[in-house]
C-alpha cells in the first residue's frame, strides 16, 4: 500500500489525474473504474480539462462504476447515472455506450449484479479503479460486515451513511436505502486501486484503512491485500496516522527513483 500525503484536495486531486493521465497515454483503451461522491468531483474536472486541452482521450475508454441507488433510474437527479455525466461523461470523449453504471431500475437486480460482474469481465477487468472512502470505511457501498471476498450485489445501507448522504436529498424526497455496488473482491480484482480522501472528517476512516487490522469492520482495510493500491490523502486526512513521517519519506524515496530511472 502507497500512502501518498499531500498538502489539500487540489493536491491530491492533481496527483489523481496523473494517475489517470499515464495510464490512458499507455492504454488508450483502458477499462477505467469511477466513483461518485464530493471527493473526485476536482479530479474529474482536471481530467475533463486534460481531455480539451487534447492532452488525453477517452474515445476508446470502457468505464464502470463501483454503484448506484436500488430504485432509482438514470434520469433522477440523485442517481449517480445523472452525476457521472454532469460530472465527467458530457464533457469529454468517451462513448455512451462505453460507460456503464449498476442499473438502479433494474427489474431483477440479482440477475443485473451478475450481468455486470459479467461485463467487467468480457471488458477484460479494470485497469484503475478510483475509489473514495466513506466515514466508516466503507469503499462503494460495501458496508462494514461486508465479505471481504464479495461481488457486485445488493447491499443495505447503513444508518451512517444514509444519514451522510441525506444532504443530497430534499426534506420530502425518496432516498433509497438499498444499492448496487461492486463487491471488494471485485474491487481488489482491478490491476491498479487509487484511493482518494480529503479533510479531517476522514481520518479515523483513513488511519483504520492502513494502519488498523485487516477487518470487516474496516471493508478499506482489505486494499491492505492489493498488489498495487494508492491511498492518496491531504494533511488533514492524514492527521490520525501514527506514522506520517514515515510515509512522507518513502513516498520521496519512490520520487527518487522514479527520477533516477527516468535519466536512464
Amino acid at each position: 500500500m502507497q500512502v501518498v500525503i499531500l498538502k489539500d484536495a487540489a493536491e491530491v486531486a492533481a496527483y489523481g489525474a496523473d494517475i489517470f493521465t499515464t495510464q490512458l497515454k499507455r492504454k488508450a483503451n483502458s477499462v477505467l473504474g469511477l466513483a461518485t461522491g464530493s471527493t473526485p468531483v476536482a479530479l474529474y474536472q482536471e481530467l475533463i480539462k486534460r481531455n480539451q486541452a487534447n492532452e488525453i482521450s477517452f474515445a476508446e475508454v470502457t468505464s464502470f462504476n463501483l454503484d448506484e441507488y436500488l430504485g432509482l433510474d438514470g434520469s433522477h437527479p440523485q442517481s449517480y447515472r445523472y452525476f457521472m455525466q454532469q460530472q465527467l461523461f458530457d464533457h469529454i470523449d468517451i462513448k455512451k455506450n462505453n460507460t456503464h453504471v449498476p442499473p438502479g431500475d433494474a427489474k431483477n437486480p440479482i440477475t443485473a449484479c451478475g450481468e455486470y460482474e459479467a461485463r467487467i469481465k468480457a471488458a477484460g477487468g479494470i485497469d484503475v479503479q478510483l475509489l473514495g472512502i466513506g466515514r466508516n470505511g466503507h469503499i462503494g457501498f460495501n458496508e462494514p460486515s461486508s465479505g471481504l471476498t464479495s461481488r457486485t450485489r445488493v447491499k443495505t445501507l447503513t444508518k451512517a451513511t444514509i444519514d451522510d448522504n441525506a444532504r443530497f436529498f430534499k426534506a420530502d424526497e425518496y432516498q433509497p436505502h438499498l444499492s448496487i455496488t461492486m463487491g471488494i473482491g471485485t474491487i481488489l480484482d482491478a490491476n491498479k486501486v487509487v484511493l482518494l480522501a480529503t479533510g479531517e472528517n476522514k481520518a479515523e476512516a483513513v488511519a483504520a484503512m492502513v494502519e488498523g487490522p485487516l477487518t470487516a469492520a474496516c471493508p478499506a482495510s482489505a486494499l491492505q491485500l492489493h498488489r498495487d493500491a494508492v491511498i492518496v490523502i491531504d494533511e488533514a486526512a492524514a492527521s490520525k496516522l501514527k506514522d506520517i513521517e514515515f510515509y512522507k519519506h518513502i513516498e520521496n524515496e519512490n520520487q527518487k527513483l522514479l527520477d533516477y530511472l527516468a535519466s536512464l
